[in-house]
């Protein structure tokens, strides 16, 4: 029993741990995903994806046509949104994006909602 617990103390960490992104490139018709260690973890077609506006650690946006496309770091879909409620997306930071529409700037999370938004001309 002991045993058990102890290999699930060290494991159990390991299979949680969510991947990070360092870097995603794309090659033809193929985004290819990397890890902080310089490592290709994932490959996702351009056309599910679409095109890439940004990315950080724990995110990347796309869009594709009218839409906006969040994902998380294993190129799981987390939440479309039309650009005609975010606009056209600027900046990818931590778990936010940043978007300007007319002349607001807004910050969204990654779940899509809607956490900040100024006057910017």
């Amino acid at each position: 029993m002991r045993k058990l617990i102890l290999i699930l103390i060290i494991f159990i960490p390991l299979i949680t741990m969510a991947q990070k992104i360092s870097n995603i490139e794309r090659s033809g018709s193929w985004y290819y995903l990397y890890d902080d260690s310089g490592k290709k973890y994932k490959t996702l077609s351009v056309s599910s994806v679409g095109e890439l506006k940004g990315w950080s650690a724990n995110i990347f946006v796309a869009q594709s046509g009218l839409w906006i496309y969040v994902f998380d770091a294993d190129g799981k879909k987390i939440k479309t949104l039309s650009t005609s409620s975010v606009g056209e997306v600027i900046a990818v930071a931590g778990d936010t994006f940043t978007s300007r529409l007319g002349n607001w700037i807004y910050t969204f999370d990654k779940n899509g909602k809607k956490i900040a938004s100024r006057y910017g001309s």
